[in-house]
């Protein structure tokens, strides 16, 4: 008997046929007209045509539940661009959409090339200036030498910005710009957002996963999967907090009023669970005086009815707790149909010049009152139940009028200790110590920029942890300005501070800055970076941060001999290794 013989071929396709079920532990039956070593050989055979089968159909299953690739890239400084992108990738999960989510500083601009689908949060920071995590990518990207990009790119931005700013959504529009120059398709027009955001946000998200190139890639995807649940407390579903705490650290002949704040999270749970370098979101209240000013000027009672977009309110009540009572926007002189005469003007100089409006057009004018987030200044670990701030009363005075923020007077000065707060967790991926309990720290935070390094000390002090650290602290006067002293001198006498450095500039002839200190200890400074010390930077972009930086560079060239471009090169690898972050503001 051969193997061509028809019917050993009907018995061997009768049982290829059964791997289509559930195969048997032995695909050739008992009675078929085989040998021994013929029914071996084809159980064996058809043994691996089952795995290959199997394989295959679970790689398809594989890939039709990871459904269609998807980068989310977003730029952000204060983390709510981080947020919206990590909401962006829940969302894409009902879309059949399986994202990616990174900075942009995390890819390079020709990586674009092998993507189809592509969206992109971006903050402006500052005087129209990309955030830290996206200052590489759009360097690259507007560069004259940038790669083109294939129409297969399928892409839509969102800004995030402040129209109070002249240069609004400056980086936003840039990306958008150039990607659509170099090649690239947009699949939904931008969208430019002001500081309320949630609104724009969701009309933009809808509208990039309704685009043809979206929706049609989704189309093949798998079947949509169930969102995650968010948490029970965030921006606009705030924890009422406790205030325990409010004392004043500054002394009284300082030119600053700095404050300890203290607030009990008891009942909050898991959702508002925290980690060293995290931010505080805080709801505050406007001032009363304030209001009645406004009323007063606008000859309203205050009982009037206004429509705001969470729906009818009292005006007084509007302008206590919804509405942003000092920010001019170009809204606010569109509406009005007024020019100011300050880049310093508040709402109150507006309405001194005898605008006729009533109730609803004057909330129409205002923008929404937004949280303030403030870096948290305490370890869970060494306060559990609780989270602990360090705020600079603004304060100052203009057209002969006393003029203060909105938020700092009101934890310091208005709230009273056992009143509530309306808070919530702004988590940060970007500013955080490592888990290397043995690294090295060099922590730069003069003024209200210690906040995040006494938290990372107490945690350092909570982890019983090895590695050395070393503060740079500073302010104007040693007398009158030195924030936690007792804590800070006690972590030296302990030993938790290895090196401790004190910039104090109104002490001498000669003003002394943290950046000043950071350069003359160059030499130690270079030798920690090299033995894989870490370094942060908490306090002003636009003086002290520029300023450190360009010390940091200064040191490289000259304690590493390196050039300038070695030096930039340098701090690239610091950056892309988590071993220079920044908290800045």
């Amino acid at each position: 008997m051969t193997v061509q013989d028809p019917k050993i071929l009907e018995n061997l396709a009768s049982a290829i046929g059964q791997t289509h079920g559930t195969a048997p532990a032995a695909f050739i039956a008992e009675d078929a007209p085989f040998d021994d070593a013929q029914r071996h050989w084809l159980n064996g055979l058809l043994s691996g045509l089952q795995a290959i089968a199997n394989a295959a159909g679970g790689a398809a299953d594989a890939q039709a539940e990871q459904g269609t690739a998807l980068t989310i890239l977003y730029g952000s400084q204060s983390g709510n661009a981080e947020a919206l992108s990590k909401d962006l990738r829940k969302f894409s999960k009902t879309q059949g959409f399986e994202a990616t989510v990174a900075g942009l500083d995390d890819v390079q601009v020709s990586d674009l090339s092998a993507l189809n689908h592509l969206l992109i949060v971006a903050a402006t920071f500052g005087e129209g200036e990309p955030t830290d995590n996206a200052v590489k990518f759009v360097g690259a990207l507007m560069d004259d030498g940038a790669p083109t990009l294939p129409a297969s790119l399928n892409f839509s931005v969102l800004g995030l910005g402040d129209s109070s700013y002249a240069d609004f959504n400056k980086t936003a529009t840039d990306i958008d710009r150039r990607l659509g120059e170099l090649g690239a398709t947009r699949a939904a027009d931008p969208i430019f957002c002001d500081v309320d955001f949630e609104d724009d946000y969701a009309v933009w998200r809808d509208a990039a996963f309704a685009s043809d190139p979206f929706k049609n890639a989704a189309g093949a995807a798998a079947a949509p999967e169930p969102v995650e649940a968010g948490p029970a407390f965030d921006k606009n579903h705030p924890f009422m907090a406790t205030l325990t705490t409010a004392e004043r650290l500054s002394g009284e002949t300082s030119a600053k009023c700095v404050n300890h704040i203290e607030l009990s999270l008891a009942g909050g749970g898991e959702d508002l669970n925290y980690s060293v370098g995290d931010a505080l979101g805080v709801w505050p209240m406007n001032c009363p005086d304030e209001v009645d000013a406004i009323l007063t000027e606008c000859s309203f009672t205050g009982k009037e009815t206004v429509m705001l977009k969470s729906g009818p309110a009292s005006l007084r009540a509007a302008l206590l707790t919804r509405l942003d009572l000092q920010t001019i926007t170009p809204k606010t002189l569109e509406v009005w149909n007024v020019v100011k005469k300050s880049d310093d003007d508040h709402i109150i100089d507006l309405l001194h010049e005898g605008i006729a409006l009533d109730p609803q057009k004057l909330a129409d004018g205002m923008r929404a009152l937004q949280p303030r987030l403030y870096s948290i200044s305490s370890s869970p670990k060494a306060h559990p139940g609780e989270v602990h701030l360090t705020i600079g009363e603004v304060r100052y005075d203009m057209y002969d009028t006393d003029r203060k923020g909105v938020a700092s007077t009101y934890l310091g000065d208005r709230l009273v200790e056992g009143g509530s707060i309306g808070v919530y967790v702004q988590k940060s991926a970007h500013f955080h110590i490592p888990d290397d309990d043995t690294q090295p720290l060099i922590m730069i935070g003069p003024g209200t920029g210690i906040a995040p390094f006494r938290a990372f000390l107490e945690e350092r002090e909570a982890r019983s942890a090895e590695g050395k650290n070393w503060l740079f602290f500073g302010d104007q006067h040693e007398d009158c300005d030195y924030l936690y002293r007792a804590e800070i001198d006690a972590w030296r006498d302990a030993g938790l501070l290895d090196n401790l450095s004190l910039a104090w500039s109104r002490d001498s002839n000669e003003k002394v800055y943290v950046q000043t200190l950071l350069k003359e200890a160059g030499e130690e400074v270079y030798a920690w970076l090299e033995n894989g010390a870490a370094i942060y930077v908490c306090g002003d972009a636009s003086r002290m941060a520029a300023d450190v930086d360009k010390a940091l560079r200064d040191i490289i060239m000259i304690h590493g001999q390196k050039t300038e471009a070695e030096a930039a090169a340098y701090v690239d690898v610091l950056t892309s290794s988590h071993r220079y972050q920044r908290d800045v503001y």
